[in-house]
C-alpha cells in the first residue's frame, strides 16, 4: 500500500492508540468479564481508531479519505474469513444435530481406561475440540466431566485440568472449524488449510511430547471410577442415533482437505452433507428443534435451517450433555465477525497513519535472522496475550505488526500464521487475567497458576515453533513477486 501520511509518526505517539487500548480493554474485561467480546471489546477498538485517526489527521498531515479506504481494503481483505465463519456456524450446527459430533465422542470416550487418565483426558479433550472448534464449549461440558473423575481417582486438579486444556487447545488451534484458526490465516492472508497443514509441523510434537509426559505422570495412577462416562454413553445413545455410518462425511471432508479444495467450497458440502445425515438419522431431532412432535416436511425444513443458521438445544437427561450439544449455528459467529470488523478498522487507521510502520520498524533493527524473527514473533504474541487480555486483539495485532516484516524478508505468510497461533491462541489461557484464562479457571474451579505448569502443550508450542525455526524445517523464502501476490482463499 502506498503510505498516505506525510511523515513518520514518532514511536510515543503511534503508541497513544495501542496504550489507550491496553487500558480500556484492561477496564472492560474487569468489567464485562468473558462478555466482553459481546461488544465491551468492540467498543474500545471502535473508540481506539477513532483516536488514530485524529491523531493520524492533525499531526501526520493524512486525509480522512485514506484512512478511510484503508479501513475498507482490510475489511475487504478478510471479507473470504468472515463468509467462511458464517459456514463454520452452520457446520458446527449440523455435525452436532447431525449425530456426526456424538457419534465421534462416543466412540472416543471408550478409549478412557484408569491406568491412562491424563494421556485419555488429553485425546478426547483434542478430538471433540478438533470436531467442534471450540476449546471453551469443550472444557465447559466434557471437561468439567473428566475433573470429577480424576478427583475421584485422586488426581490432584491441577494435573486433569491441565491435561484437559492441552486437549482442548490443540483442537482449537488446528480445528477449521475454530475461529481462531480463521482468524490468524485471514489476517495473515494464508489460505486457510495451507494454514493448518503447516501447523502440523509444529503442534503435532508438541501434542506427542504432552502426551508422554502426561502418560508419565499418571502411569501409576490405575484406580477407576467412570461412572461419568457411562452415563453421558447412555445418554448419547437414548439422544442420538449414533452410527459409524455418520463418520462418512467428516472422512469426505477430510479428503476434501487432502484434495486442497478451496476452503469455502469444502466447508458448503460439508454442511450439505451433515444436513442430509440429519433429515435420515436424527428426524425426530429436527421436529424437537421446531417444536413440533409429529413434524411434517416442512417441519423437517424449518428444524434443518434453524440448525444451520440460529441456537439449538436438545434435552439429553444429562445436564452436562445437555450444554456440550447445544449450538448457535450462523448466528453464533457475529460477535467473532463484528470484532473482527472493528479490529480492521483500527489496523486500517493505524496503517494509514503510518503508526503501525513506526512501531514494526522497531523490530526490524534486530531481526536479522529466520529465528530472530520467529522469536520476535512469539514473545509479542505472549505479550499482547498479556497487555490485551483478549486471544483474538493479539491475533490481529500480531499479524498487522509482523506481516510487512515478513513479506519484506522474504518468508512466506504461512510461517507468520502458524507463529503467531503458536503463540497466541494456546497461551491466553495461561494469563490469569485473560478473557481464556479467567473463563478456564472458573469452569474448572482451578486457579490459573495451579494448572499452569502442566499445560504441557500450551508451554510446549511456541517453544517448538522457534526450534523449528532454528531447524529451518519446510520453511521457504518466497520471491517478491510471490510475496506481491498472497491472497486469501
Amino acid at each position: 500500500m502506498e503510505d498516505t501520511y506525510k511523515k513518520l509518526p514518532s514511536l510515543s505517539l503511534s503508541l497513544i492508540p495501542i496504550v489507550t487500548m491496553i487500558i480500556l480493554l484492561f477496564v472492560t474485561i474487569y468489567v464485562f468479564g468473558s462478555d466482553a467480546l459481546s461488544g465491551g471489546s468492540q467498543v474500545v477498538l471502535l473508540t481506539t481508531t477513532a483516536i488514530c485517526s485524529f491523531i493520524a489527521i492533525v499531526f501526520c498531515g493524512v486525509k480522512w479519505e485514506a484512512i478511510e479506504k484503508a479501513i475498507c481494503n482490510n475489511i475487504l481483505g478478510v471479507s473470504v474469513a468472515i463468509i467462511i465463519l458464517l459456514l463454520i456456524g452452520a457446520l458446527s450446527g449440523s455435525w452436532m444435530m447431525s449425530g456426526i459430533v456424538p457419534t465421534l465422542i462416543y466412540y472416543g470416550m471408550q478409549i478412557l481406561h484408569p491406568s491412562f487418565f491424563l494421556t485419555s483426558c488429553c485425546i478426547i479433550c483434542a478430538l471433540i475440540s478438533v470436531m467442534t472448534g471450540s476449546s471453551w464449549t469443550t472444557i465447559a461440558t466434557i471437561g468439567v466431566a473428566l475433573m470429577g473423575i480424576g478427583e475421584a481417582q485422586g488426581f490432584p486438579v491441577g494435573w486433569t485440568a491441565g491435561a484437559i486444556i492441552s486437549g482442548a487447545y490443540f483442537g482449537d488451534k488446528i480445528s477449521p472449524l475454530s475461529d481462531t484458526t480463521v482468524l490468524a490465516s485471514s489476517v495473515t492472508h494464508t489460505p486457510l488449510f495451507t494454514h493448518i497443514r503447516y501447523m502440523l509441523y509444529t503442534t503435532i510434537p508438541s501434542l506427542l511430547i504432552a502426551l508422554i509426559l502426561f502418560t508419565i505422570i499418571g502411569f501409576n495412577h490405575n484406580s477407576g471410577n467412570t461412572g461419568h462416562i457411562a452415563e453421558i454413553s447412555a445418554a448419547l445413545q437414548n439422544t442420538f442415533h449414533i452410527s459409524l455410518w455418520l463418520l462418512i462425511v467428516p472422512i469426505v471432508t477430510g479428503v476434501m482437505i487432502a484434495k486442497k479444495i478451496p476452503s469455502i467450497i469444502t466447508l458448503f458440502v460439508s454442511v450439505l452433507l451433515a444436513g442430509i445425515c440429519c433429515i435420515i438419522a436424527q428426524p425426530d431431532l429436527l421436529h424437537e428443534i421446531a417444536q413440533k412432535e409429529n413434524g411434517s416436511a416442512l417441519d423437517t425444513f424449518k428444524g434443518l435451517f434453524i440448525t444451520f443458521y440460529g441456537s439449538t438445544g436438545i434435552d439429553t437427561g444429562n445436564a452436562m450433555l445437555n450444554d456440550l450439544v447445544t449450538t448457535r449455528g450462523m448466528s453464533g459467529m457475529m460477535n467473532t465477525i463484528w470484532l473482527i470488523i472493528c479490529a480492521m478498522c483500527f489496523g486500517g487507521a493505524m496503517t494509514a497513519s503510518g503508526m503501525l510502520e513506526s512501531l514494526t520498524s522497531i523490530f526490524i533493527r534486530f531481526m536479522r535472522k529466520r529465528v530472530g524473527i520467529v522469536s520476535a514473533t512469539v514473545m509479542s504474541g505472549i505479550f499482547l496475550n498479556i497487555c490485551t487480555a483478549d486471544q483474538y486483539i493479539s491475533i490481529i495485532l500480531t499479524g498487522n505488526m509482523f506481516k510487512k516484516i515478513y513479506k519484506e524478508k522474504g518468508y512466506e505468510s504461512r510461517l507468520l500464521s502458524r507463529t503467531t497461533e503458536d503463540a497466541v491462541t494456546v497461551t491466553s489461557v495461561l494469563v490469569p487475567w485473560n478473557t481464556c484464562g479467567m473463563t478456564q479457571a472458573t469452569i474448572l474451579g482451578v486457579p490459573t497458576f495451579t494448572y499452569l505448569p502442566y499445560c504441557f502443550f500450551n508451554i510446549l508450542s511456541p517453544l517448538m515453533s522457534i526450534c523449528i525455526a532454528a531447524i529451518g524445517y519446510k520453511i521457504k523464502r518466497t520471491s517478491h513477486e510471490e510475496s506481491q501476490n498472497i491472497v486469501i482463499s
